[in-house]
């Protein structure tokens, strides 16, 4: 396991230089619908909810440019529009972004090769936009390009291998990559970043959907497995976190609060404890309550009469008074008043009112869509 994680906005703000001679591309993937993140998801891309205040999608962006990867591509379906308003052309990120349309979710495989024309021949580095990894990418991009192989699979041990791709490695190479199998034939998954040359479009052009109608990622490079191609094993040091679903979110945002960098400010009011780290943006309001750290605070937080953490990240506007708070993300807009009852492990949507009433009971947890409203016990 990895060291600390830095603060949010600094995971992967160093920079390595160039990784090549060689002109690298970044692919991400931003067009998935996100079933699993519902009902967050019905009114927000998937990649642009955010772990510790920040989007996930904006890891991935960091994550490139830090290993001077600053030519992206990012493919979108559905929710281009609000992708690419928060993206905008990647000058934010000091990169340049060219956005390509996907019809439908038929594939990672399929979303990599209508990119081919943007990629053209060198090599590229193809970015789950929902993932979010904490390892440098430079040294082993540059391992690659310097290499002969036609493809490099991040691989990280796993608990449940059976529910990923799963990779076989013999000798230094990849030997059989399965989708979901079921009698996994080793722990090692396939983390959602792959190394890739122009090779995987002559295997994209071969192989057929799956049952479930797309064109597999693991399909592709197992075509090339038998082709006689060279399929690496890219062995990850650090830690890594697909956010597809509420669970997983809620632990991306405890490892990264983990990370918070102290901030260097005023101390707050007599009325308010604090213990850890605990980050607060601009024109904060908060009265007597205890913050126990790690905590990120965003912009025009109001907070009274409240116990907040560990592991909390409130965004922008929110509201909490007279509640108890702890691993939890609470996004734009959100009040939560008067709950009696503690909220854990929950996800508040924006714009959500959690307030409370009468009914008692031994704990509350959720996750509630945007603009909602929710009556808990007082």
């Amino acid at each position: 396991m990895a060291d600390s994680v830095p603060s949010p906005g600094s995971i992967h703000s160093r920079s390595y230089g160039s990784p090549t001679q060689r002109r690298v591309k970044g692919l991400i993937l931003s067009g998935g619908r996100g079933t699993r993140l519902r009902p967050l998801t019905h009114t927000a891309a998937k990649q642009l909810v955010p772990v510790a205040n920040k989007p996930v999608l904006f890891y991935a962006i960091e994550s490139l440019v830090a290993a001077a990867v600053t030519e992206i591509g990012i493919i979108v379906g559905d929710t281009a529009a609000e992708v690419e308003g928060a993206v905008g052309d990647g000058s934010a990120f000091g990169a340049a972004v060219t956005y390509i349309p996907q019809e439908g979710p038929l594939g990672l495989a399929h979303a990599v090769g209508i990119a081919r024309t943007y990629l053209g021949d060198g090599p590229f580095v193809m970015f789950l936009g929902d993932n979010i990894i904490h390892e440098p990418l430079a040294p082993l991009l540059a391992d690659f390009v310097a290499g002969d192989a036609a493809a490099g699979v991040l691989l990280a041990p796993v608990a449940n291998p059976s529910a990923m791709g799963v990779a076989e490695v013999n000798d230094g190479v990849i030997v059989s990559i399965v989708e979901k199998p079921e009698k996994p034939v080793s722990d090692l998954a396939v983390v959602g970043v792959y190394l890739l040359t122009s090779a995987i479009f002559s295997a994209i052009d071969a192989i057929t959907p799956s049952p479930r109608g797309e064109l597999e990622m693991t399909d592709a490079l197992q075509w090339l497995i038998e082709d006689g191609r060279k399929v690496v094993p890219v062995p990850l040091r650090g830690w890594w976190k697909d956010t597809g679903s509420a669970a997983d979110m809620l632990e991306a945002n405890r490892r990264v609060l983990d990370g918070l960098a102290p901030q260097d400010r005023k101390a707050l009011g007599d009325g308010v404890s604090e213990s850890g780290v605990v980050v607060i943006g601009k024109n904060c309001s908060i009265g007597t309550s205890v913050l126990r750290g790690p905590v990120i605070i965003g912009d025009n937080v109001t907070i009274n009469d409240a116990e907040i953490g560990p592991h909390v990240a409130i965004h922008d506007g929110a509201v909490i008074q007279g509640t108890s708070v702890a691993d939890t993300i609470i996004l734009q807009n959100a009040r939560i008043t008067d709950v009696a009852d503690p909220i854990v492990n929950s996800l508040i949507g924006r714009d959500c009112n959690v307030d409370g009433h009468a009914l008692r009971s031994n704990g509350l947890s959720m996750v509630i869509g945007d603009h909602s409203s929710v009556q808990v016990p007082a």
